[in-house]
């Protein structure tokens, strides 16, 4: 196994999770198509946390980034094999890999509260509230309550889609960091490719 090929493959992966999530979080802003409620301050307060757009987004970026160019990496050798440096290179990986998992992380523990809290709307009475804040998520299971935010129409399911998105993204890309860790730190130890041809020692 190639752990530099490995890497470059969560590297591009990574890419496309992360324009995802700042697509499904720039979404969130405009509920049927429409302005007004962002403007009129009338959305989730999670929805201003930036989750899906930094953590899962942007920071996702320098990890992906990084990964992708391990296999040019050579760092600076050593015991004057030069491509021991890239044991180096593998090493230093697993920082940016960590980053990755704290982006994520934020992005899933933002959506899951979302999740729970549910959206703000108008209710019935004409009152803008967080209507299923006291069912503590129980209103994800019965969707025949969902009629009770009168607006934005269909307020809930747009919100539970994309926040479900957001929540799903951001547990893919902390598992893809998180196998980077291992990745990183056994290419490091065992060299950038444990195959024969490619095999390099100290």
């Amino acid at each position: 196994m190639c752990y530099g090929r490995c890497a470059r493959c969560i590297g591009h992966s990574l890419v496309w999770l992360a324009i995802l999530c700042i697509v499904a979080n720039i979404l969130l802003y405009f509920p049927n198509g429409e302005t007004k409620y962002a403007s009129d301050n009338h959305l989730s307060r999670f929805v201003w946390f930036f989750s899906g757009i930094l953590g899962g987004g942007l920071l996702m970026f320098l990890p992906a980034f990084t990964f992708i160019g391990l296999e040019q990496e050579d760092c600076c050798g050593c015991c004057g094999h030069e491509n021991c440096g890239k044991r180096c290179a593998m090493l230093s990986s697993i920082l940016a890999a960590l980053i990755g998992i704290g982006g994520s992380g934020y992005c899933v523990i933002v959506a899951a509260l979302a999740l729970e809290e549910g959206p703000r709307c108008m209710d019935a009475s004409g009152q803008w509230n967080y209507t299923f804040a006291s069912t503590e998520g129980d209103y994800l299971l019965d969707s025949s309550t969902w009629s009770q935010c009168v607006e934005p129409k269909h307020i809930v399911e747009w919100n539970v889609s994309l926040f479900s998105i957001l929540l799903a993204l951001g547990g893919i890309e902390f598992i893809l960091c998180l196998i980077q860790v291992i990745n990183g730190m056994l290419g490091g130890v065992c060299g950038y490719c444990s195959s024969r041809q490619q095999q390099y020692d100290c």
